[in-house]
């Protein structure tokens, strides 16, 4: 092990210490290895670039800020391929929370999520990438191998509405015309005793 000496900040020693307080570390020196470790690996260049993950990109931006709509949304057209699904969050009047599940090649979706997150006006964002293991033998397709789900029963169709003969109409279309003829006679009288007052 080697010895390195650090300056840090007032504030920033006081989150330091709150965190070797709140995970009970037994030193500073403990506490600034896991982060060191846990820093290197988010920021270390990706050497499976090349391997298929899925991610989870989450940021908050103002949704007033000039023109951002339009380039975020061009931005998801151009990597269309990758966005699986979206949830879009309104946080307040003026600012939003999205979070995107990606898929694809590692090396595309943390390009793609570092261009969203560096958008001018998205005020925070984290891209947290997973490796996915596919099958040698895979189609291609983005559902490689089927499986089963709750979610893949289709629910019966509702049995077909009858359908009114020429000139014949069903007894709740009548009765729906009844009360707007009603409506309108009421409409009308009321009409009239205006303009007759007047």
């Amino acid at each position: 092990m080697q010895r390195v000496t650090v300056t840090l900040d007032d504030d920033l020693m006081a989150e330091l210490d709150a965190i070797i307080a709140e995970r009970g570390y037994q030193n500073r020196s403990e506490a600034i290895r896991d982060l060191a470790r846990a820093g290197i690996k988010e920021a270390a260049p990706d050497s499976g670039r090349g391997r298929d993950c899925v991610a989870a990109l989450v940021y908050v931006y103002d949704h007033e800020a000039r023109q951002l709509s339009k380039r975020l949304v061009r931005a998801y057209h151009d990597q269309h391929e990758l966005s699986l699904a979206s949830l879009h969050v309104h946080l307040d009047h003026d600012t939003c929370l999205e979070v995107t599940v990606l898929r694809g090649k590692s090396g595309e979706v943390q390009h793609f999520g570092e261009h969203v997150i560096a958008e001018r006006d998205v005020r925070h964002g984290k891209l947290v990438r997973m490796p996915v293991e596919t099958p040698a033998a895979s189609s291609g397709s983005r559902h490689r191998s089927h499986h089963h789900h709750d979610h893949d029963q289709v629910a019966p169709k509702p049995p077909p509405q009858r359908k009114p003969e020429p000139g014949q109409r069903l007894p709740e279309a009548r009765l729906r015309a009844d009360r707007i003829r009603e409506c309108c006679r009421a409409d009308a009288s009321l009409w009239r005793d205006h303009w007759d007052r007047g």
